[in-house]
């Protein structure tokens, strides 16, 4: 079965187009490596099975011919941050909104059973009511927000109006190896780990009393596979159904690197809501199961890092 994978590249991209060539797919990897990297599918990109192209979901007419015979896509091509959003809406526009919208026409004319599109838990904002579940009114509070629901509606409506399947997965905080910590919008674990290895103490914005839903990407990938391969359509979080201040990730970062360090705090970010937990009740009922808590994610992070644990 052919796959392809837009953002193939990326953290999460590329660890998913590793899974689908280890069950044994025909994987095309599009990538503009524009926030990819090519050393994250460095080895991927020499098993026969797998087959690279440099472009952009911007391309119509490139992801015409890359789709032709896929059964599956999987669009993770993004922009992929609020602060990022924050500073340049038209970019994340261009290429969060019209490349996913380029990516359902292409799917639908060259014959894809289905579409896997990756969205994210910031589409609910800063909404009290938790654990977040699917049926909540959105509440987005940043452009990236805005861009990653109008791709959900989209998906929905190709769905409704022309048959098309498919599945919109809101990400919950995913973390682990290949996750870049050298960007200037990287997420807290990779900085965190980062800062760590290097003898200096993590930086939390606001009081770190904040919480997210830490997801490992093994668990991700596990999930965005099983909603792929089975009938399931509409929205699902993907997530695994915990909650974990900032604090307590930033000591738990300390105790698995072995460090004893203060955290510095600094003023709250733009955007960034107050606390975060899904529901992931309506994935599991399709038989996804997290797995990883987030020590042992985080033990396995850190060792990609090339700390012993």
């Amino acid at each position: 079965m052919k796959v392809v994978v837009t953002g193939g590249a990326g953290f999460i991209g590329s660890n998913l187009a590793d899974e689908l060539a280890n069950r044994g797919k025909e994987v095309v990897i599009l990538d503009d490596l524009s926030t990819g990297k090519i050393e994250n599918i460095g080895g991927l990109r020499r098993r026969e099975n797998v087959r690279f192209v440099n472009g952009s979901v911007t391309d119509m007419e490139l992801l015409k011919g890359v789709f032709k015979r896929a059964e599956v896509v999987y669009h993770l091509a993004a922009i992929p941050s609020v602060p990022r959003s924050i500073k340049e809406p038209v970019s994340s526009n261009e290429v969060n909104i019209n490349g996913t919208l380029n990516v359902l026409v292409a799917a639908r004319a060259c014959g894809v059973r289905k579409v896997v599109y990756a969205s994210s838990s910031s589409v609910y904002g800063d909404t009290l009511e938790l654990p977040k579940r699917e049926e909540m009114n959105p509440n987005p509070l940043s452009p990236y927000a805005v861009t990653k629901l109008t791709g959900e509606y989209y998906c929905r409506v190709f769905q409704e109006v022309y048959g098309l399947e498919t599945v919109s997965l809101r990400y919950f905080n995913v973390y682990g190896p290949r996750q870049d910590p050298l960007s200037e919008y990287a997420a807290v674990i990779p900085k965190f780990i980062q800062r760590a290895l290097k003898g200096m103490p993590p930086v939390i914005y606001g009081d770190g009393n904040q919480t997210r839903d830490f997801t490992f990407v093994k668990d991700v990938v596990e999930g965005t596979i099983i909603l792929a391969e089975n009938e399931a359509t509409g929205v699902f979080n993907i997530g695994r159904g915990e909650q974990t201040s900032i604090n307590h990730l930033a000591r738990l970062v300390l105790e698995v690197t072995g460090l004893d360090l203060e955290p510095i705090h600094e003023k709250p970010r733009t955007g960034d809501v107050r606390h975060s937990l899904a529901d992931i009740s309506r994935a599991k009922s399709y038989g996804y199961n997290p797995k990883y808590s987030v020590k042992e994610g985080l033990k396995e992070t850190v060792r990609w890092f090339g700390h012993e644990v």
